[in-house]
């Protein structure tokens, strides 16, 4: 039985683990950009995710509250732009699924809870970035029902070696 629930700081650890799996597998789709062995935040800055009230950080547990997968949100509240017209959305900042555990419908369950949660929020939409290369990530999003808004473009010009 699977249960999605707010994070807690005794999810750090695991959250902390998960947020190593998404790295290495960015440093394998762009060494040239991502360094094997480190992780998007650390456990203190998980610590402070969790704690932080203007953010939103969602687990996937097991029975025995072992951490399957987490969603890392942040509500963006209107700019205002004369030549926009303002609206809440939810990033989701990081979401992953524990390499174990994908194929069983957990990212499916994290993704409803931040839609709930987008939908609570009057939020206009629900986005985030996924590299190209990620094919699985985006298969996934896709699935619910996500579409590419724009796109950032590159041209490397020199090595990072």
């Amino acid at each position: 039985m699977i249960a999605v629930r707010v994070a807690q700081e005794k999810d750090a650890e695991e959250i902390l683990a998960l947020l190593q799996q998404v790295l290495e597998l960015h440093a394998k789709i762009r060494p040239d950009m991502f360094v094997s062995g480190t992780t998007k935040y650390s456990y203190d800055e998980v610590i402070e995710i969790i704690n932080d009230k203007s953010r939103r950080c969602y687990v996937a547990v097991d029975e025995n509250e072992r951490v399957l997968g987490h969603a890392l949100c942040i509500v963006r509240e209107p700019t205002v732009q004369p030549f926009l017209v303002p609206f809440r959305s939810l990033y989701i900042d990081d979401f992953c699924v524990d390499e174990s555990a994908r194929g069983k419908h957990i990212g499916t369950a994290l993704f409803d809870c931040v839609k709930e949660e987008a939908l609570r929020l009057s939020c206009y939409e629900i986005t985030l970035n996924v590299w190209e290369g990620n094919d699985g990530a985006i298969a996934f999003y896709e699935r619910m029902g996500m579409k590419p808004k724009s796109s950032n473009l590159e041209l490397v010009l020199k090595s990072s070696n």
